[in-house]
């Protein structure tokens, strides 16, 4: 079964409990791609306290080790902007 924009956003909610959480579907916009055949594409932007402190990278592996269960299911790409509550 193909990974959904529900699960990962359920995935962040359970593992991080952001402030604010989007998850969208990006696959659409790949059709024709390669990496379309290996899994779907999304975008994440979320915001949360527990990236306070931290680098970017640092914020963007909290979120990968959020989905780790859920990335040989079918994610190919993750566009993520993980951010700290109010921060622009």
């Amino acid at each position: 079964m193909a990974v959904t924009a529900e699960a990962i956003a359920g995935a962040l909610r359970e593992a991080l409990q952001p402030d604010d959480l989007a998850v969208q579907d990006d696959s659409h916009l790949h059709a024709g791609h390669a990496g379309a055949r290996e899994g779907r594409h999304f975008s994440v932007r979320i915001a949360c306290t527990r990236f306070n402190g931290l680098s970017r990278v640092a914020r963007h592996r909290l979120v990968y080790d959020a989905l780790r269960n859920l990335i040989p299911q079918g994610i190919h790409a993750l566009a993520i902007d993980a951010r700290l509550p109010g921060e622009s």
